[in-house]
C-alpha cells in the first residue's frame, strides 16, 4: 500500500472520529489542579449559566485552561450534580469553543464526585442553637454540592478501581485532633462524633490508566482552616483533611485505619504511582492552619521532593520583584498543590499568573475568574 495514502487515511480516520491520535507515544504528562470558583448561591444556577455559553467568568476559566491544556485536570469548587450534566455543558459550551482566538481543548473522560457540602444532618454541629444552617451539614454548604470537585482527562478513568472516602468518621482516626471546649470536653457530643465526616467535601483516589500504567490521582479540598471558634474545629478539620491522604500514601501500617465507602480497609500501595491534587487551604509558611499540616504531605517521604520544597515547586514570576513567587491564590499564599510520587521525575511546573503586558494578563486580574490560579506539573514515569 503507497504510505502516503495509508497516512491520510489514518489523518481522515482521526478527523471523523473526531478524536486526537493516541498518547500511546507521548512520555510526558501534563496534571494539574484548579480552583475554578464555579459555584453559585442558589442551587441550579450553575446549570443555567452553563447552559448559556456566554458566562464571563466561565469563559475566562476555559481560556485559562485552554491555554495550558492539561492532560489531567482537578477541578474544585465546581457546583456537584449527579447526572454530570454540568460538566458536559461546561465542556461544549466552553471548552470546545474559541474564545478571542484560543484554541478548543476536548475531553473525552470526565467525572464529578459527590461532596459532603450542603448535606443536611439532624445537629447542631456549631453550636448557635439551629440545625439548619450552611454549618450545621456534613461539610459547609448552602446547597448539596455546592464547592463539590471534578476530574477532567484525556486518558480512561478506572472507576471500577476508584475508592473514595466521603462517608469516613473524624472520631475513628487514630489520635485524631478533636476540637475540645474550654473545660478540655469534646466539642461535639457523642451522638454528632458517631455522625460527623473527617471529609468536608470528599477524598478520592481515582486511578487514570495512562499508557498501560495505572496512575493512581489523589484529590480534595480540605475545609478553611478558619470561621470558626477558639475550640479551631476547622483548623483541626483541616489537619487532618490532609493527614488523611497523608497516611493513605505511607504504608500499610500507617493506614490500616482507614476504611472507603465501600468498607474496604488500608491505604495505597506504596509501589504505586500518585499524583496528589487539591485545594489544602493550607501554606507551609503563613496563615491560620493548625501545627502546620500541609507539612504531612511535603516532606513525606513518597513525595516527589523536588516538586514539594524543591526546584520544581510551582512558581510565577513577581512584576515589581522580579523574583519567582510559589502564592497560588490572591490571599498571597500557596494552598494549591500538584504533588507527584517519587516514581516521577519532574520536567516542568508552573502557575498560571500573568503579569502586565502580558495579553493574558486579563484572564488574572483580581477575582474575575477565580480567586485561585492553575497550578500545573509536567511529569514522567521512571523507568524501573
Amino acid at each position: 500500500m503507497n504510505k502516503n495514502f495509508l497516512a491520510m487515511t489514518l489523518l481522515l480516520f482521526f478527523l471523523v472520529a473526531g478524536c486526537q491520535p493516541s498518547h500511546e507515544q507521548k512520555d510526558t504528562l501534563r496534571v494539574a489542579t484548579f480552583n475554578t470558583a464555579l459555584y453559585r448561591d442558589e442551587h441550579g444556577v450553575l446549570k443555567k449559566d452553563l447552559q448559556t455559553g456566554s458566562d464571563e467568568q466561565i469563559q475566562i476559566i476555559a481560556r485559562i485552561i485552554q491555554h495550558i491544556r492539561p492532560d489531567v485536570l482537578a477541578l474544585q469548587e465546581f457546583d456537584y450534580d449527579p447526572r454530570g450534566d454540568y460538566l458536559k455543558l461546561f465542556k461544549k459550551n466552553y471548552l470546545e469553543k474559541s474564545w478571542n482566538g484560543s484554541q478548543p481543548i476536548e475531553y473525552r473522560y470526565a467525572m464529578a464526585f459527590p461532596s459532603n457540602t450542603g448535606l443536611p444532618t439532624s445537629f447542631d454541629f456549631n453550636n448557635d442553637g439551629t440545625k439548619h444552617s450552611p454549618e450545621d451539614a456534613y461539610g459547609y454548604g448552602e446547597y448539596p454540592g455546592q464547592y463539590a470537585f471534578a476530574i477532567l482527562s484525556k486518558y480512561p478513568l478506572d472507576t471500577s478501581a476508584m475508592r473514595t472516602f466521603q462517608k469516613f468518621l473524624w472520631k475513628d482516626m487514630p489520635s485524631a485532633v478533636l476540637p475540645l471546649k474550654k473545660d478540655s470536653s469534646s466539642y461535639y457530643s457523642e451522638k454528632e462524633l458517631e455522625a460527623f465526616r473527617l471529609s468536608s467535601k470528599n477524598h478520592v483516589d481515582l486511578p487514570v490508566q495512562i499508557n498501560g500504567k495505572a496512575v493512581h490521582m489523589l484529590i480534595a479540598h480540605p475545609t478553611p482552616p478558619v470561621f470558626d471558634g477558639e475550640e479551631n474545629r476547622n483548623g483541626k478539620r483541616n489537619h487532618d483533611e490532609i493527614r488523611l491522604f497523608a497516611d493513605y500514601i505511607s504504608g500499610e501500617k500507617k493506614a490500616e485505619y482507614l476504611y472507603d465507602d465501600e468498607g474496604n480497609y488500608g491505604g495505597l500501595d506504596t509501589t504505586k504511582p500518585f499524583v496528589i491534587m487539591g485545594d489544602m487551604n493550607a501554606d507551609p509558611e503563613r496563615g491560620e492552619t493548625y501545627r502546620n499540616p500541609i507539612m504531612q504531605l511535603l516532606e513525606n517521604p513518597q513525595v516527589n521532593q523536588k516538586a514539594a520544597t524543591g526546584k520544581w515547586v510551582p512558581s510565577h514570576r513577581s512584576k515589581e520583584e522580579g523574583k519567582e513567587l510559589h502564592t497560588t491564590s490572591v490571599f498571597d499564599m500557596r494552598i494549591d498543590y500538584v504533588l507527584p510520587s517519587d516514581d516521577f521525575k519532574v520536567k516542568n511546573s508552573g502557575v498560571f499568573w500573568p503579569k502586565e503586558p502580558d495579553s493574558l494578563y486579563q484572564l488574572t486580574k483580581g477575582e474575575k475568574g477565580s480567586d485561585h490560579r492553575m497550578v500545573w506539573m509536567d511529569v514522567q514515569l521512571k523507568q524501573p
